[in-house]
């Protein structure tokens, strides 16, 4: 089945398309602890939850699309936990640990096989990785920013909605953590005008500081006078950086590097310690005397691109980051008709590992689709 007829299918014949899933199966199979879910298995508590979705008071307020959203959230959201979970040797009991962030990259490797636009896959892939925030939030040391961070990356509105139904989606007496504790995510959101919004930050560079220094004064309004603009290109080998490059950003010159690794007889696989030196040098160049620039390399981990994104802010630069993204299929088609092409199955591991830049990142965001 394709993503089309599942956007639009109702929550049954959802169900039936991935219960012959074998990740699904899988979940069939993985026990969990009797405490927090006396129901049994992964499966039985993802059936229960999909139950619940039509139950909710907003449901019928909602559009096919975040109906959509929420189900496909609800298939997911547990679906690493046969990978995680273990008997603690102590005390018996099971736990799951990091099954949303794992979970996270099963819906994205799934959805992206079904042809799921990219929009739509990572903000389901999205809500599986934080969907369990709203049931900690009173353990966090700042609620409010809690809710401020997460709007940026999920719909506060969405994760609410998904949270009461995973609550209810269980057969526990001793609910640790209860209904009650998910309502104060929606009362802390509404408070700070980020429940069916993005936090209205006063610019660009007050949420980029956010993000990077958290306790940064929320009323604070930050000049932004920036030295320079650095475009951060990101996507896998053979997506079209350098196609989108010459036609956007043809004025800029390009720190890439495929271009370094070449001049140094680099291979994609080999040592990469001299290619990143002699990146880093050329860009230090070009911030030191205030010219924009383009940083061209594949960049799909938010960790490696958070160590480039440093160095450019560190010199007061704008930083924006263009992620392309066109079909798996095209993708491999392209890198074969690169002079230096990638292996397919290297290309396949980094789609496999990819992590889409968001707005809590940089200044701006580009997403290239096609």
């Amino acid at each position: 089945m394709n993503w089309d007829k599942l956007s639009h299918a109702d929550i049954e014949t959802a169900l039936a398309w991935a219960g012959d899933q074998p990740w699904c199966r899988a979940m069939a199979e993985c026990q969990q602890d009797a405490e927090w879910h006396s129901e049994g298995d992964v499966w039985t508590h993802t059936k229960l939850v999909c139950a619940q979705l039509p139950r909710l008071a907003e449901w019928s307020a909602l559009n096919q699309r975040e109906r959509t959203l929420l189900l496909f959230t609800a298939l997911f959201h547990d679906s690493a936990k046969p990978q995680t979970s273990r008997t603690d040797p102590d005390t018996g009991r099971i736990q799951s640990p990091k099954h949303a962030m794992k979970g996270e990259h099963i819906a994205r490797g799934v959805l992206r096989e079904l042809g799921c636009d990219l929009a739509t896959r990572e903000e389901i892939a999205r809500l599986v990785r934080f969907h369990g925030r709203p049931a900690f939030l009173l353990e966090k040391p700042s609620p409010h920013r809690e809710v401020i961070s997460l709007s940026w990356l999920v719909s506060n509105r969405l994760l609410y909605l998904f949270a009461l139904a995973d609550t209810r989606g269980r057969q526990t007496e001793s609910m640790s953590r209860p209904e009650e504790n998910v309502h104060y995510w929606k009362l802390a959101a509404e408070e700070q005008n980020c429940y069916l919004q993005a936090y209205p930050f006063a610019n660009d560079q007050a949420r980029f500081q956010f993000y990077r220094q958290p306790d940064a004064d929320l009323h604070y309004v930050p000049h932004e006078e920036y030295r320079c603009t650095v475009t951060v290109m990101s996507g896998l080998p053979g997506s079209g950086k350098d196609t989108w490059l010459a036609r956007h950003r043809s004025d800029l010159p390009v720190v890439s590097l495929d271009d370094i690794r070449t001049e140094l007889d680099v291979g994609p696989t080999g040592n990469q310690g001299s290619v990143i030196q002699q990146a880093r040098e050329q860009c230090r160049e070009l911030l030191r005397s205030g010219r924009s620039f383009a940083f061209s390399a594949t960049n799909l981990l938010r960790q490696t691109r958070q160590r480039w994104i440093e160095l450019f802010a560190d010199y007061g630069a704008r930083i924006e980051i263009v992620y392309i993204e066109p079909p798996l299929a095209t993708i491999l088609e392209q890198n074969k008709r690169r002079e230096r092409n990638v292996p397919e199955v290297v290309i396949r591991e980094f789609a496999a590992k990819c992590e889409p830049p968001t707005w809590t990142e940089a200044h701006a965001v580009v997403t290239v689709e096609r």
